[in-house]
């Protein structure tokens, strides 16, 4: 790929106030990753899914960019995801969290066609993730370490564009009560 969008859905995490094996739990019929997998595919872009060293099954038959240093923090995460579009020369990256299965396809693709930097635009105005950087963050994106994920290079910005989201495309999946939350809003629709 020259140029053009990249799309990163994190999911290395180690899942430990789930109990382990998040990803693939049943989440409304299908594995709660394949949520944020098949709303990032309604967005035009090369696609990977950086894991940890142990690959979740939803992401199989899919580009996989391996975060070895996965269980330092979800800031690793998305340095080797940055670190993936500087090898791939993208213009952007489009960063998703797996654990999010309510975020609309129709949302990242208007985060990814906003000015760049956007971000949906959480609680008070803040930017978070989903989020979409251009090729000028990477260097910066490469180097996040532990806890802190991506949307800490957003924070203060000026130029950064927030994309409205309503808070249930922005909920989150921690525990088995949030996926049982989830799986019945999803069963609504």
């Amino acid at each position: 790929m020259s140029g053009g969008l990249a799309i990163a859905i994190l999911a290395a995490g180690s899942a430990r106030r789930f109990g382990g094996g998040k990803l693939d739990a049943d989440c409304g019929g299908k594995p709660l990753g394949q949520w944020a997998l098949d709303a990032a595919q309604e967005v035009e872009g090369r696609l990977a899914v950086v894991v940890g060293p142990e690959a979740p099954a939803f992401a199989e038959g899919r580009e996989l960019v391996v975060n070895p240093q996965a269980e330092e923090g979800l800031g690793t995460s998305a340095a080797v995801a940055a670190r993936w579009a500087i090898a791939t020369g993208a213009d952007a990256l489009l960063i998703v969290l797996a654990d999010m299965p309510l975020t609309a396809g129709a949302t990242l693709q208007a985060i990814a066609e906003s000015p760049l930097p956007a971000a949906a635009a959480w609680a008070g105005g803040k930017p978070g993730a989903p989020a979409c950087f251009p090729a000028s963050m990477f260097a910066d994106l490469a180097v996040l370490q532990g806890e802190d994920g991506a949307s800490r290079l957003l924070r203060g910005r000026r130029d950064v564009r927030l994309v409205e989201v309503s808070e249930e495309e922005l909920r989150d999946v921690d525990r088995p009560e949030d996926l049982a939350d989830v799986a019945a809003i999803l069963g609504t629709r």
